[in-house]
């Protein structure tokens, strides 16, 4: 039998080493959040295919550039290219076109909870393609994350309304109206299934490719269409860009942080474990978003946002406490 203090010194080694990988699989949904509000100071003297542009092709090279230096083999087959192309279609094309799509549509607190309801998806998919399951804990820690981000995310006046069951009330004051393609929401909603199907899809495109590579040459190549229709559609910003040190700096964060070191560790994830699990982080981004805003932007969180906010993290226990329950039977 081994001493005590070695048994001692095996325990805090497996905790220590336990709460750092517990902390790199949150670190992608921080680098997110974070990432939203750098952009967000951006936005303002750019455009939301711009930022997409220039947060996905120079990341994707830099992930590339850094497989490339620890001898990890690039795609070779036309198979494998192929993999590569259509998940940079859906994962970052797809997804980051809408996305931009409904940042100009939609009120920031509804296109949030829309875009990160995702996991949602993530766990139909799972189920269907992998045999992943929830039981009744997991479904109802996906109802309480979406319920939190409610909670978190949307105006008061329409949670007022919902809650006094008045339905046009709270649809006035989401201002949703004009036709289904003007619709942020929609949009949004089209994001957010790309995203699901991206990281669905992850587990096949890496039978093919490395995880490192096949994550750095999507964004790559997803960016390149994205920055082609900025381009033809907005050759005024490129005629007049006029960036300050602090833009650039957050064009950096979000490229190099919110994009090479948050997507390659996302998907390096969804190669690992359960996808159901690893998605039911994403309900974190707007929390972190929510808590950096407060701290730099002077943005306010009420009693109702905090109260999101800790409900969703009940929900995100819940489904984690599943699915290792579900991946030890």
């Amino acid at each position: 039998s081994h001493p005590p203090t070695e048994k001692t010194a095996s325990a805090a080694a497996s905790a220590s080493g336990g709460a750092a990988a517990n902390l790199a699989l949150v670190s992608p949904f921080f680098l997110w959040g974070t990432s939203m509000v750098a952009m967000k100071g951006v936005l303002p003297v750019t455009s939301p295919m711009f930022v997409a542009s220039v947060r996905l092709i120079p990341s994707g090279l830099i992930l590339v550039a850094w497989a490339l230096s620890k001898g990890r083999p690039m795609p070779k087959t036309a198979t494998a290219w192929g993999a590569v192309a259509a998940f940079a279609v859906v994962d970052a094309a797809m997804f980051q076109g809408f996305l931009a799509e409904g940042l100009q549509r939609t009120s920031a607190g509804l296109g949030s909870v829309i875009i990160d309801s995702q996991p949602l998806t993530v766990a139909i998919l799972a189920s269907i393609f992998f045999g992943e399951t929830l039981g009744v804990e997991g479904v109802a820690g996906l109802a309480l994350g979406v319920l939190g981000l409610l909670l978190l995310e949307l105006p008061e006046d329409a949670l007022k309304s919902v809650v006094n069951s008045d339905g046009a009330d709270a649809l006035s004051a989401l201002r949703l109206e004009g036709s289904l393609w003007d619709s942020g929401e929609w949009w949004m909603l089209l994001a957010a299934q790309s995203m699901a199907v991206g990281t669905v899809m992850v587990r096949w495109v890496c039978k093919y490719v490395d995880p490192v590579m096949a994550t750095g040459w999507h964004m790559a190549l997803g960016g390149v269409p994205l920055l082609a229709y900025s381009l033809a559609t907005e050759p005024e910003l490129y005629s007049h860009l006029s960036l300050s040190g602090a833009d650039v700096a957050s064009l950096l964060y979000a490229s190099v942080f919110g994009g090479a070191v948050a997507y390659g560790a996302f998907f390096y994830f969804a190669t690992k474990g359960s996808l159901t699990k690893l998605s039911s982080l994403t309900f974190l981004t707007p929390m972190f978003a929510a808590a950096l805003g407060y701290l730099t932007l002077d943005e306010t969180l009420s009693a109702t946002q905090l109260g999101g906010a800790a409900v969703t993290l009940v929900g995100i226990y819940f489904v984690n406490t599943r699915a290792k329950e579900a991946s030890a039977e």
